[in-house]
């Protein structure tokens, strides 16, 4: 077993909204969150988290119920997640880019007792407000929002006093089955992960942090949003992201600190290639931090080449709020580990007869931690399948111990890391076969520097004239952006064992992929 030094739990707020409070008091006027138009110091967001906290109340709102925030990164999607924290109600934050299938799914699954639509960034999310007949309502310094429908049979889940249980953030992925699961985040998970990473990064007030990753997703709520704040930092808040604004933000924002995934980096030496920079401006950076998807040495090496900094690896899961394991400032890798296991999680490398692998071995990974969520919402049966009685949690994935450091070499499951967006195969495949054209399909990651794609492989019935073009418009109505698939191969049949498994390993292998 791998173990890193113990992390002190006793310490810990009880929910994530209070990690501003002392600052509050002794840095009121210490800038927090930063928009391109507006800043909120540590005082003025406490303020605005009360006032919002009643807000919510006044729209029905109760502990224990699921509040759906549709929006881009922006400061009212802060500082709704900070009230409903206040008020014990369960955050929902949703990409405004899911497609309407998408979007209902969760709304439905969670039970929301509202759905607020942050407008005013994302036309995505007033296409969503305007179908769910919701009415613009001004809130406080948040300014103008839609507000849904206040759903009535919506039951509030019981309130538990302890971080431990309460749940904060309610997070969807989707399942392997196509429909969506949603992570039951406690206040005690995301704390958790907070005061580590915050403190293996060596967060400060001084830090500002650009804050593009989406909030949508665990490392943007939890690694950016609720470590930044504990620690007092800023957090330069980003709706979407943009190479040369990153660029212009280092130089004259003084940021100091970036997390991204692998194509947020490479994005960015394209956008240097391209506008012909003979280099990027350093400013104020000392931390590069890089997670979410496989990282290519070569992308590591280049990116530390422009900015002279390491790139530092680093390696979660939703379920684990994220954080399992990273390279240290201290102690940047050469290589393409993810770094040693954080302090406080504890790793299991288990081969396929149960027992734990001997060191240097490949084996499904399992994690026990403080960050290891509640469960699955409404499933019981797939909590009890992903965390045993003794609280591991089985990642699905592959991963192998050189000495201390771990590397993930591959996913039993099949999930694919797109530009650090999960994408599960059969979500994808469940809209191609749809089409009436469709006989069966499957679907797989391409590996390309930096990132991963989702290549299709579709087998028609015998004399469709249906086009891989068709199949694409097909897609593109019911899967947001990053789920579709950047190719549609048409094969006359897939490969299949004898019971009729597809085998995408034998795309590979007969060099379609």
């Amino acid at each position: 077993m791998h173990q890193a030094t113990t992390e002190s739990l006793a310490e810990l707020p009880h929910r994530i909204s209070h990690v501003i409070r002392r600052h509050a008091i002794e840095r009121p006027g210490h800038p927090a969150l930063a928009d391109a138009a507006t800043t909120w110091n540590y005082g003025e967001l406490s303020t605005i988290i009360a006032d919002v906290a009643l807000r919510l109340t006044a729209y029905g709102v109760r502990p224990g119920d699921r509040m759906l925030i549709v929006s881009e990164n922006s400061l009212s999607l802060c500082a709704l997640v900070l009230a409903a924290s206040e008020i014990d109600a369960w955050a929902v934050v949703v990409n405004p880019r899911l497609s309407p299938r998408e979007m209902d799914q969760i709304r439905d699954h969670s039970v929301a007792r509202r759905v607020f639509y942050v407008t005013s960034i994302a036309g995505a999310a007033r296409g969503h407000a305007d179908r769910h007949d919701a009415i613009s309502e001004t809130i406080g310094a948040l300014g103008v929002l839609a507000v849904g429908p206040l759903r009535q049979d919506a039951t509030p889940e019981p309130v538990e006093a302890h971080g431990a249980r309460q749940v904060a953030i309610l997070m969807y992925t989707s399942g392997t089955t196509g429909n969506p699961k949603g992570v039951m985040l406690t206040h005690r998970n995301l704390l958790f992960n907070a005061a580590v990473g915050g403190r293996v990064r060596g967060l400060t007030p001084l830090d500002r942090i650009y804050g593009v990753l989406p909030m949508s997703h665990i490392v943007g709520i939890s690694s950016v949003l609720v470590s930044s704040l504990m620690f007092g930092a800023t957090i330069q808040v980003v709706p979407r992201y943009d190479p040369a604004d990153l660029a212009r933000a280092v130089e004259n924002d003084g940021i100091s600190a970036l997390f991204g995934v692998p194509a947020t980096y490479q994005r960015l030496l394209e956008y240097k290639a391209v506008a012909g920079l003979a280099s990027l401006p350093r400013g104020r950076l000392r931390y590069l931090g890089v997670a979410g998807a496989p990282l290519d040495l070569s992308l590591k090496r280049r990116i530390e080449a422009a900015f002279g900094l390491p790139l530092l690896n680093g390696y979660g899961i939703t379920e684990c709020s994220p954080g399992i394991s990273g390279a240290r400032p201290e102690t940047p890798e050469n290589n393409a580990s993810v770094g040693r296991p954080l302090p406080g999680v504890e790793l299991l490398v288990i081969g396929t007869d149960g027992s734990i692998v001997a060191p240097g071995e490949v084996g499904e990974l399992h994690v026990r931690s403080p960050g290891v969520m509640r469960g699955y919402y409404r499933a019981p049966d797939l909590t009890a399948a992903a965390i045993d009685a003794e609280g591991w949690f089985q990642t699905g994935d592959l991963v192998r111990f050189d000495g201390v450091r771990l590397f993930v070499v591959g996913r039993s499951k099949e999930l694919i890391i797109r530009s650090g967006f999960n994408v599960y195969p059969p979500e994808v495949e469940a809209v191609l076969n749809t089409h009436p054209d469709v006989v069966q399909s499957a679907v797989i990651g391409r590996a390309v520097e930096g990132n991963e794609e989702v290549v299709a492989y579709v087998q028609l019935l015998p004399g469709s004239t249906t086009t891989a073009d068709a199949l694409m418009q097909h897609a593109r109505g019911q899967l947001t952006a990053y789920k579709r698939p950047n190719e549609i191969i048409l094969l006359v049949a897939l490969p299949a064992s004898s019971t009729g498994k597809i085998l995408k390993h034998r795309l590979t292998e007969a060099g379609h992929n």
